[in-house]
Parts: C-alpha cells; structure tokens; sequence
C-alpha cells in the first residue's frame, strides 16, 4: 500500500492507495466449498445427479416453496417459465429496462416481444401503475425485478395481475435475502428466478433457480430443461423439446455449502455496508439509499450510488474512468435495455422511459463484497469524492 494525502489542503490526513486492484466482487468461499467440490470431483457422476437434486430440495424449503428446479443461469431460468407457460412468437412480455441484461433478453430469445414499463424513481423497481399503461391483448405475463435487492410492491402487483389474468415472474437475480412485508423475495411471483453469478452473495459461478408452488408449471417447466435417461422412450414426456439446460452437481455442491453459509455471508455483506455508509453520509450532492416502506430486510446485490441531476452520463463515465486509474472496479450500474441495440432498431428510443434513463445515467456501482477492508472504502470513497468535485460540485440532490 503507499500512502497519499488525500486531505483538502495538505493537512496530513493520509489514506493508503492499494498496490493492488480493487475488484466489484470477490466470493466468499471457505474449506467447506472446497471440500464439497473436491467429494465431487472424487465421485463417480460429475453432471447432473444427487447432489443438484439435494440442492433443489435445500433452496425450495429455505424459501418455503414446494418446487425448486435448478438451471444454468437465471436467464435460462426465464426463458424455460416463458415457454412452460405457452410464450412465444406474436406474445408481448411486460419487462423492466433498468435490469440485469441477460434476463430481459431471454424473452426476445425465444422469439417473444420485450415490452419495457418504466420504474419508482426511489426503489428503481416497475410500478403496477407503469405496468398496466403497457399492457394490451398480446400480453402474455409479466415481469418484475427487485432492483439492487430491493423489493418491488408485490401487494399491488400480485392484484393487477391477478385482475388481468397473467402469470407474475419475479425476478430475483439481485435480491437473494431481502424481504418484503416479512416475506422472503422468490415467493411472490407465480414463479419466480433466481442467479447465482457473480456479484450474487450465492455464488457459484454460474447457475440460477427456479422456484413455484405450481405442480404443473413445475413439471412444465422440468420437461423443457433437460430428459433424464430413463424417460428417453416416453413418448408424454419426450413431446416438449428439451434444452439440456441442467446444473452439474460441481456446481450444486458449492451452492449447498453457500446456502447453509447464507446467513453469515449476507451479515458480512452487511457490515460492508455500514462501513459504505459511514464515510458516504458526508458525500454532498448524492441521492440517499432509499429502503421502502413495506420493505422489512434489504441486501443490496451491488453498492450503488446514484448522483445528483447536475450530473450526467458523461459526468458518469469519467468518474469510473478515475476509479479505475486508482485501480477500483467500478461501472454503470444500468444500460437501459431499451437503448442497446437489439431494441433501439426495434423502434425504442431515449426518452421513451424517462425515469429509467435519469436513474441509469447517475447511477455507478462501487466494489462490495466481504473482502473490503474499512481502508480500501475510505479510499474508494475518497476516490469518488475528488472526481465528483471535479466534474461539478454542488449537485442537487433531486
């Protein structure tokens, strides 16, 4: 570490600048997952057996859910609910723009139509009101992500869908532990998905959850993932094409060992947190964290923080590129889905979703993961301060 007056005017306040990079996330792993993994890699069978089904059977009453089926990735994990349910070709998917990208474009993938619904200024989730001003006769189902771990307003959204008559998906690929009204998030969509990618707290490298109380949505669901060998002469089963979409058991064991970690893991992450915020509360000219009020327990799946309208996407963009000469990860926390390519040729333009685009354009997401010592937040913290000033000081906050 070498150290550098970091203070106003030379006062000899010091903080120590890394020799080494700072990365967005970091796994916590332990022996345990590796001697999970290892018993793996010693067994006989390394694709998709006993330890994925013990797994699915872990997750499911973690959540309290009567089907867990587990997949490559929570991207996968949307795609086969769609085509469980009937989705395809002609059909319109209500969807967030301001979303981790690989989800959203699973409804284009199987050939359906992404209709993007604009978001809450303050939680950064899709709003009901927002939802059904999207809605029309080619709506299929409808999907919400709890944004940055944050809860959407389930209540609300559970009654419009169940108004319309669609299927709600909830998307919980950023949001493993938090909890609204009391209720774990992954129990309030009809189904609802989860990915175990980095930055996820579970992480195991790669790899996502289905969840559903539905039994025939679950076997639906279950016949488009993968054939077993033994149903290969089944003529029911084998009528659904299947996408071998299976988790290997490697995989599996290190989301057992992450799942009983699950508590101690989201508590480290919250200790980070604190330390965020006890150096962020002087940082003049940003938005708030925001925590609604019928959310019980937040986990933020990356620490973002957002600027004040003075800024902008420049502005944006050359405080990452300070961050990373300081060597500190850092990046957008959103591209709006409606403005990268695939659907801008489809007829999406800026200032078709304008609380999405303010959101996304001050958005920056900082490294947040157990690792971090109070130090290296200081200094990241420090960092960002200093390039702020240097782009525009005094920002409103609003």
């Amino acid at each position: 570490m070498t150290e550098y007056d970091y203070s106003d005017e030379g006062e000899g306040q010091y903080i120590e600048i890394p020799d080494e990079p700072i990365p967005m996330s970091d796994p916590d792993l332990t022996a345990e997952e590796l001697k999970a993994v290892e018993a793996v890699l010693r067994s006989p069978f390394l694709g998709a057996g006993p330890v994925v089904d013990e797994f699915e059977k872990a997750f499911a009453a973690y959540l309290g859910r009567r089907y867990a089926i587990a997949v490559p990735s929570g991207a996968l994990g949307l795609a086969l609910i769609l085509l469980a349910q009937g989705v395809g070709p002609g059909d319109e998917v209500i969807a967030p723009s301001y979303s981790f990208r690989e989800c959203a474009q699973a409804i284009a993938a199987i050939g359906a139509t992404p209709v993007f619904a604009d978001i809450d200024y303050w939680s950064g989730c899709v709003t009901a009101k927002k939802v059904e001003a999207k809605l029309t006769d080619k709506t299929k189902a409808i999907v919400v992500l709890n944004a940055n771990g944050h809860p959407a307003d389930w209540t609300v959204l559970r009654d419009l869908a169940a108004a319309k008559s669609l299927p709600l998906i909830e998307d919980c690929t950023e949001s493993l532990g938090s909890r609204y009204k009391g209720e774990l998030v992954g129990t309030f969509g009809d189904a609802s998905f989860f990915d175990f990618s980095q930055p996820c707290p579970l992480t195991c490298g790669e790899g996502g959850m289905i969840v559903t109380d539905n039994v025939d949505l679950a076997m639906a669901v279950r016949r488009r993932r993968s054939h077993a060998l033994e149903e290969r002469g089944s003529v029911a089963v084998t009528s659904a094409p299947a996408l071998q979409a299976k988790m290997s058991d490697i995989t599996a064991a290190l989301g057992l060992v992450q799942l009983s970690r699950l508590g101690e893991i989201l508590e480290k992450r919250r200790e980070t947190e604190e330390t965020y915020a006890k150096f962020v509360q002087a940082f003049e000219g940003i938005k708030p964290p925001y925590v609604g009020p019928d959310v019980t327990e937040l986990h933020w799946f990356v620490y973002v923080v957002h600027l004040g309208t003075r800024y902008d996407r420049k502005s944006r963009d050359s405080i990452v590129e300070d961050l990373a000469t300081e060597q500190v990860e850092a990046a957008p926390y959103s591209a709006p889905l409606h403005l990268q390519r695939h659907y801008f040729e489809r007829g999406w333009r800026r200032g078709d979703l304008l609380v999405t685009e303010k959101v996304a354009d001050r958005a920056v997401a900082l490294p947040f993961h157990c690792h971090l010592s109070a130090e290296q937040i200081e200094f990241i913290v420090a960092t960002m301060k200093d390039s702020v000033a240097n782009v525009g000081a005094g920002a409103a906050i609003y």
